[in-house]
């Protein structure tokens, strides 16, 4: 090989504090990391999601329970608990649906439709939280 053969790129690793801030992912790849990490959040609370189901429903004792646990002094940290649980819920099934319809409908695929459906699926899950959100904590 001689010396005038084109010379090959040459690849580093990404410095997570030097790259990584100035890297910008387009709406889609943050739409797909908040896609696994809701559904990390689901996973790992699922054993608070299940305690939840079981005091509302087992008697009225115990849905009295349930409910004092949102009015005593940690109230707030339950509450914001389980507003991180529907925002898990309800941004993990937007996205799930986002990824069905691309799924279903491969012709339609493209990068215009990844950003604008993955806006869309940001405002709707938030939206959705939001109004949510509000109910639990009491504004209307």
């Amino acid at each position: 090989m001689t010396e005038q053969a084109k010379k090959r790129p040459e690849f580093r690793n990404i410095n997570v504090f030097t790259d990584l801030p100035s890297y910008r992912l387009p709406p889609a790849g943050i739409l797909s990391i908040l896609h696994r990490v809701s559904g990390m959040i689901l996973f790992f609370l699922l054993p608070f999601i299940i305690w939840m189901f079981d005091k509302s429903l087992s008697s009225e004792i115990s849905y009295g329970d349930f409910t004092s646990v949102f009015q005593g002094s940690w109230g707030w940290l339950a509450k914001l608990v389980c507003l991180g649980l529907i925002w898990g819920y309800l941004h993990h099934f937007c996205a799930g649906v986002r990824h069905l319809l691309m799924d279903m409908n491969h012709h339609i695929v493209n990068k215009e439709f990844g950003k604008s459906s993955a806006l869309v699926c940001f405002a709707i899950s938030l939206v959705l939280t939001v109004a949510l959100g509000a109910k639990l904590f009491g504004l209307y």
